[in-house]
């Protein structure tokens, strides 16, 4: 039972310690602070609180506990706050932080529709993007996002609501062969482009039907990348579009390494290798790690965009087509790489940190005489207009658009 305050009169302390006893178990409303505060003021100051006895005390005490539902510690600290200089209720403002809101939605929307097109890549490598938006291709609206931290990319990802209502987020083994071709070892190129990783990525059966198969040529220097597909890898298939794909690096290619599958140790593909003058090479046993880059960009490119759903063998033209003309030029020219650098720690234990990115086209031109490592007729300024004709999110918008058109026909 709930009682409103103002239809109580008490005139004496007999009668106060006669209603509390008689109310025991009900409850007093008063709605607001400053009305409590009110009421206890008024009270001590009627029964003059401050010189009475001890007994009387006692039940104004218990009387305004009861009436405004403050605890025996409260009740004690604003008496003695009365006592010292009043008992004033003081209103409260409303926090406000202190930090005005630097990303507005229409920065988030930069950096939802970024994340969108290049697949949600690492954070470093996105604000890399957002930077060169606003830098190289001089786009005015990207100025504020491309100022943003790395660590809150992260937060805005993991937390914004409108972040997380957006589109954003969201192998088998090759048989080993003992024929006597290629040297086993791991290559080291020294600082030199041309030093390529290969492996294929088989699209899963379905049915008792094998799926297309994807071919992933990296360069360990620069982290170019040249992605084919074909219908099957058998020599028969792969000389042609081994050819194409090597003929698509704008520098000299020395050495092709790959892992000890049959599709790539064979006469067939030494005798490409041999008349294209490239050295082959194949990993060691019992080291998992010789060909980790090609395996790692299987993963975060390959299955990131294509997925991992059974595709015809029927479609390899198509999706062919599609990495020569739009996937390719994305990957070399508009999505930044992390590139790391050692440390050595107070052990003299080598770390890396990756602290640069870049796209693997600035990386080739970073390096030190890149000039002389370009194929006959090729220059870096027929390649400038390739990098900078549009901007990392519009040509990553055209190639996801291509690829959405490709797969709706597939799903038809």
């Amino acid at each position: 039972m709930n009682i409103i305050m103002k239809n109580i009169e008490i005139q004496s302390v007999e009668e106060m310690e006669e209603f509390l006893h008689a109310n025991q178990k009900a409850e007093f409303l008063i709605e607001t602070r400053k009305d409590k505060y009110d009421f206890i003021s008024r009270t001590l100051v009627k029964f003059r609180y401050s010189t009475a006895k001890r007994k009387a005390k006692k039940i104004i005490f218990r009387y305004l506990s009861k009436i405004t539902g403050y605890s025996h510690v409260q009740m004690k600290r604003l008496i003695k706050e009365w006592k010292e200089k009043g008992l004033v209720a003081k209103t409260r403002e409303k926090n406000k932080t202190s930090f005005q809101r630097k990303y507005k939605a229409e920065d988030l929307a930069l950096l939802i529709k970024t994340d969108i097109v290049h697949k949600t890549i690492n954070g470093k490598a996105t604000k890399e993007i957002l930077k060169r938006e606003c830098g190289i291709f001089k786009k005015e609206n990207y100025k504020n996002i491309s100022e943003i931290s790395v660590s809150h990319i992260y937060n805005l990802r993991n937390n914004s609501s409108q972040y997380l209502s957006s589109e954003s987020i969201k192998y088998s083994k090759t048989n080993p062969t003992g024929v006597n071709i290629g040297e086993r070892r791991k290559p080291y190129p020294e600082g030199k482009p041309g030093y390529l990783r290969v492996d294929s990525v088989h699209q899963g059966d379905l049915n008792g039907e094998k799926g297309v198969y994807h071919i992933n040529l990296v360069d360990e220097v620069t982290q170019w990348e040249i992605i084919g597909c074909v219908e099957q890898i058998s020599e028969q298939f792969l000389e042609k579009l081994l050819e194409l794909l090597l003929g698509q690096f704008p520098f000299k290619i020395i050495n092709f390494h790959s892992d000890n599958g049959s599709e790539y140790i064979n006469k067939v593909v030494a005798k490409l290798l041999n008349k294209l003058l490239i050295d082959q090479t194949k990993s060691r046993p019992r080291h998992c790690n010789d060909n980790p880059l090609a395996e790692g960009k299987n993963g975060s490119i390959i299955r990131k965009h294509i997925g991992r759903n059974h595709i015809k063998r029927k479609n390899a033209p198509a999706i062919n087509s599609f990495y020569q003309k739009y996937f390719n030029m994305y990957l070399n020219y508009h999505r930044p790489c992390g590139f790391a650098t050692d440390y050595a720690d107070s052990r003299g234990k080598i770390k890396k940190k990756y602290e640069i990115y870049l796209t693997p086209y600035e990386k080739l031109k970073s390096i030190e005489n890149a000039g002389q490592y370009l194929k006959d007729k090729i220059s870096f300024a027929e390649l400038d207009k390739i990098a900078y004709a549009e901007s990392d999110n519009d040509f990553a918008d055209k190639m996801k658009k291509e690829k959405e058109k490709i797969f709706n026909k597939l799903e038809r």
